[in-house]
Formats: C-alpha cells, sequence, structure tokens
C-alpha cells in the first residue's frame, strides 16, 4: 500500500466521494445539504476550513433512506456504509467511501474503511424543550451502551446501567433497534435535530424552517447544494461564523490514509 501524507491529496479523494453523491442525488431527486464544519468552510473560505480534512452532509430522514436503499457505482469505486446492515460498524450514521483506500482510526479498529464523506439523517424532534431533554438523555445512555458492545472497554459511568448490561446483555441488533424507536419521528414537528451519536448537544436543535429546500453554493470552485436557511444555521451553530477562532481552537485532524 502507498500511504497518503498530503491533505490536498485527501481532499481530493473527498471531493470525488461528493461529486458522485452530488451527481446521484441531483440524478434521483434525493435531498442533501452541505452541512456543519463543510458548510462554515464554504460561507467563510469559499471551500474547506484551512485546518479542516473532513466533509458533512445532512439528509432528511427520509432522503436519508432512499439513499441508502438506492445507491449503486457502476464502477464498484465508491460504497455507501449503512448502520443497519454493516457487522461492526462503530459509526450510527452513512459514510460513503472510496473502496480503494483505506482510513485507520482508532473506532474502526475490526472494520476497515476508505477515505469518506459523512452523511448525518436530519430528524423532526418534539417542540417541547423538556420533551427533547428527556429524549436526548435516554439517547445518551443507549449509544454509550452500544459503544461497550462494539469496543473493547466498557464507557458506563452509571453503575446501574453497567449491571443492567453486564447481568442481563442485549443483542446489539435490540440496541439499534431501541435507538431507532427513540430518535426517528415520522411526524413533522417545528423542530429539526442530528440525532445520531455524532449529533450536537440539546442546543444543536434547529427550526426545521431551515431544511424547506435547497439552494445552490460553491465550494472548492463546484457548486454543491446546502439548506436554504444556511445563515441562520451556521449563527444557532456556531454564533458569529464569519471571525476566525483563536489559533490555539483551529482543531487539526491527524489522519492516517493509504491506497491499497
Amino acid at each position: 500500500m502507498e500511504r497518503i501524507t498530503e491533505v490536498q491529496e485527501l481532499r481530493g479523494i473527498q471531493m470525488g466521494i461528493l461529486d458522485e453523491i452530488h451527481r446521484f442525488c441531483t440524478s434521483r431527486g434525493i435531498t442533501y445539504f452541505l452541512s456543519s464544519g463543510t458548510l462554515l468552510g464554504a460561507v467563510r473560505h469559499g471551500g474547506y476550513i484551512p485546518w479542516d480534512d473532513d466533509l458533512d452532509l445532512y439528509m432528511p430522514r427520509a432522503d436519508y433512506e432512499r439513499f441508502l436503499t438506492v445507491y449503486e457505482d457502476e464502477k464498484g469505486v465508491y460504497r455507501a456504509l449503512n448502520p443497519k446492515l454493516e457487522r461492526n460498524y462503530y459509526y450510527t450514521f452513512a459514510k460513503v467511501v472510496d473502496t480503494r483506500t483505506r482510513m485507520v482510526e482508532e473506532e474502526t479498529q475490526g472494520f476497515e474503511i476508505g477515505v469518506y464523506v459523512d452523511i448525518f439523517p436530519i430528524d423532526y424532534v418534539s417542540d417541547d424543550e423538556h420533551e427533547r431533554e428527556r429524549v436526548f438523555k435516554k439517547k445518551h445512555l443507549l449509544y454509550k451502551i452500544r459503544r461497550c458492545k462494539l469496543s473493547k472497554t466498557c464507557c458506563l459511568n452509571n453503575r446501574l446501567a453497567w449491571l443492567c448490561y453486564r447481568w442481563l446483555p442485549i443483542p446489539l441488533s435490540a440496541i439499534n433497534g431501541m435507538i431507532e424507536r427513540l430518535v426517528v419521528k415520522r411526524e413533522p414537528t417545528n423542530t429539526m435535530c442530528n440525532m445520531t451519536e455524532a449529533g450536537p448537544s440539546l442546543r444543536g436543535c434547529f427550526p426545521a424552517k431551515l431544511l424547506e429546500s435547497a439552494v445552490d453554493i460553491d465550494f472548492e470552485g463546484k457548486t454543491y447544494k446546502t439548506m436554504v436557511g444556511y445563515k441562520e444555521y451556521l449563527e444557532h451553530t456556531y454564533g458569529d461564523y464569519m471571525t476566525l477562532p483563536p489559533e490555539n481552537e483551529r482543531q487539526h485532524h491527524h489522519f492516517e490514509a493509504w491506497w491499497k
């Protein structure tokens, strides 16, 4: 294998994946949005945040599930990883990977994964803040139990939860089912959130109207899609998003990637 050492080479592979997702979603009428730091980079820098090296997308739940059901790359270069179907898959959200590459990550020990683009489903949540808080607490515990099933060490701080986990073992499939029943809300509300384990805190939920439609946005000299309310989303998520953070808060990811 040949190691990928330059961030520009890594980004080039990720951009190839993004182009493929854009092409497929556009041809099938599937909605996606540039999100999180990728969207922030598009607005503030016209592309990647200078110290960033990953790409994040949002899809409304129905589009996310449809994408994972119908996506196929005829050339066999790209593959969508579905958390429901992949054995020993650590993450609770989908990724599209370049199968010609290999990423080395602590979280994916025992599961080979390529250079990827993250795709997060966006779900409706209760408009009642107290109900959202209850759901978030339960979701946090279930994700911790799930992590215990997939890692060598158990991270349950709550003794009662640990005893239940230890003496009443629950299959991973059952835990995944409980998580899905908790976080997937089909009936529309006025509030939406990324409810995966990588999702934001309770304060990270935002008005559903921000995702009512998609608009074009430039990223690295190409045109992609994001949410119509992207300015409000960025302000809600990052505050004064056009101001650069202090240098000590500019987090660099340390990647290890290879061509197979």
